[in-house]
């Protein structure tokens, strides 16, 4: 959307029009009924009622409650207050914005191979002790089938629990 409406600006369209076309850009992109057209409809419409495009932005940054979207209406409300050049102070927000939202996209992608190895490693002491079991029955006896072994065993799970959950704690980054 953002990128559109810098374009229509780019083309000399005034930002009310600017918003039009880009309404009518992401119809043609994701169809006349997707949330993106709905949403920029209202904008639109609100337009048409003569509303100040800043108020319209931001009502929509607050519905859609998108971080991007608060901070793209909040710019384009003081570039449209303070009679800068618009397009170059657009073309910086979406450029910050969307290298931000790629940063974040590429801690997410390390993140997920992280979260994978720690279910690996989090499953494996299961896996040994099942494979033990199966193929050496009676091998656990000692440590089961008294009262020091299950003191130990119960304190090893408790130890095991804690590292699972400070595993847990470490992997819950927020980006």
């Amino acid at each position: 959307m953002t990128g559109s409406i810098l374009t229509a600006l780019k083309a000399g369209y005034s930002v009310e029009n600017a918003i039009r076309e880009s309404e009518k850009e992401m119809a043609f992109l994701y169809g006349k009924h997707s949330e993106i057209c709905t949403e920029l409809q209202k904008v639109v419409n609100g337009l048409d009622n003569r509303i100040p495009v800043e108020r319209l932005l931001l009502s929509f940054a607050d519905r859609s409650r998108v971080e991007e979207i608060r901070e793209f209406a909040e710019v384009f409300a003081i570039a449209k207050r303070s009679g800068g050049n618009m397009t170059e102070i657009l073309q910086r927000t979406i450029t910050l914005i969307q290298s931000r939202m790629d940063v974040e996209k590429e801690i997410s992608v390390m993140l997920s191979s992280r979260r994978i190895e720690q279910l690996i490693m989090d499953a494996v002491p299961f896996v040994i002790i099942l494979y033990i079991r199966l193929t050496s029955p009676g091998f656990f006896d000692i440590l089961y089938h008294n009262t020091t072994g299950a003191l130990i065993m119960t304190i090893c799970l408790v130890l095991y629990g804690a590292a699972v959950w400070l595993s847990e704690k470490i992997m819950d980054i927020k980006v």
